[in-house]
């Protein structure tokens, strides 16, 4: 189990992770829109994708609602805490 925070750009021209928000929350940006949940299905999509995982591992933990979440990456690669490092320095 793997958990980082993240900042989720919600309506983007196109889907990207990487980049820092703040200390060290991931940018994830995403085409969907923020309702009814769309956004957070893209943001699992989006991580599973960068993580190599399934977006079965992918769970918003904190912040369902808002910009800033908490995500847990379940059955996380190994290596994963130095991908989420690169990523941040996007």
């Amino acid at each position: 189990m793997f958990r980082f925070t993240i900042r989720v750009k919600p309506g983007a021209k196109r889907e990207a992770v990487g980049g820092r928000w703040g200390d060290d929350a991931l940018v994830v940006a995403v085409a969907a829109p923020a309702v009814e949940g769309k956004a957070n299905e893209a943001v699992r999509k989006a991580l599973a994708k960068a993580f190599g995982v399934r977006k079965q591992d992918v769970d918003v933990v904190a912040g369902e609602r808002g910009r800033d979440k908490v995500v847990q990456v379940d059955h996380a690669p190994t290596g994963a805490a130095e991908l989420l490092a690169r990523l941040l320095d996007r």
